[in-house]
């Protein structure tokens, strides 16, 4: 008897222990901090690799006057619905001198959709003519505390947050938008204006991270 309650003691205790670390390691992938406004770009000499082949990295990919960095992926409906606002943007940007890269964050989903090979497949579906990278082990995606896809962010020349959250205010419809939250951000930080809008809600999917 008493053998046999020592058993399921080291049983129990076993299970609490896998217990314990799987909710440990849940939380502390989910527990990422924001970067504020006013934050320095972080990691932006961190090669990653492009569908082109080549290695690039924020710094090598910045303009004169800024950097636009939008965290997406091939399976999100939501990136669906928004990524023909992409071409848009980039002629925004590049008018601009504004330098701007997709990351692909979503580790988990490498087998899934998000791997390389898909990465290319579908930014030729799409017709992509901009950098998109594999954020390995979502290490950018997680010192900007990027959440979903698509999250955009925008820094100055000075390599300064002035612009975190969505592109638009309707993922639905282009014809339909009212506010154009990321090229009102461009256009006033080239013009020297305040941004009036510097923070918006990213909706999208969940960026599929390891351990979550």
């Amino acid at each position: 008897m008493k053998q046999r309650m020592h058993h399921l003691m080291i049983k129990s205790s076993f299970f609490l222990s896998i217990f314990a670390l799987v909710a440990f390691t849940s939380v502390s992938a989910q527990d990422i901090e924001q970067l504020p406004l006013g934050s320095t770009l972080p990691l932006g000499d961190v090669s990653m690799e492009d569908i082109s082949g080549r290695n690039l990295t924020l710094n090598g990919v910045k303009g004169d006057n800024g950097l636009l960095v939008i965290f997406s992926c091939n399976t999100c409906p939501w990136v669906i619905k928004w990524e023909d606002r992409y071409p848009v943007v980039q002629e925004i940007a590049a008018a601009n001198d504004i330098g701007m890269i997709l990351l692909n964050p979503n580790e988990d989903y490498r087998d899934k959709g998000d791997g390389m090979d898909d990465m290319i497949l579908h930014a030729e579906k799409a017709g992509y003519d901009l950098p998109y990278v594999l954020d390995k082990n979502h290490r950018v995606a997680d010192a900007f505390g990027a959440s979903r896809t698509p999250h955009v962010y925008l820094f100055d020349s000075e390599d300064k947050l002035v612009y975190v959250g969505a592109i638009d205010d309707n993922a639905n419809s282009a014809a339909d938008v009212e506010e154009f939250y990321i090229k009102d951000a461009i256009e006033q930080l080239s013009a020297g204006q305040p941004i009036t809008t510097a923070s918006t809600k990213s909706i999208g999917c969940t960026i599929k991270r390891l351990g979550n």
